[in-house]
């Protein structure tokens, strides 16, 4: 009876320590991620202020368009930066 008791509580440490190395790696994983997100919407955002600024010269009916995108990847980035905050301070 003794054994079993003993075997039961190394299955459950091993299952919870496994679980936590589990989550410490998905979250670095995740904050690897989110850089890369962020760096992507301010390439992006870069591109559309160059559209912008192309567009307010030489054609105007593509420039509400630019203001949409430029508008989303802001919101983007703000976001990605958000869930970056919070990944880093979680742990």
């Amino acid at each position: 009876m003794n054994t079993k008791l003993t075997i039961l509580l190394a299955a459950g440490l091993f299952l919870a320590v496994g679980t936590q190395a589990q989550g410490r790696f998905d979250n670095r994983r995740d904050i690897r991620h989110d850089r890369m997100e962020v760096r992507h919407d301010r390439n992006d955002i870069r591109y559309d202020r160059n559209e912008m600024r192309h567009d307010r010269f030489y054609d105007r009916r593509d420039l509400a368009h630019d203001r949409r995108d430029l508008y989303h990847d802001r919101r983007n980035l703000r976001f990605d930066r958000r869930d970056l905050y919070r990944d880093r301070n979680c742990y």
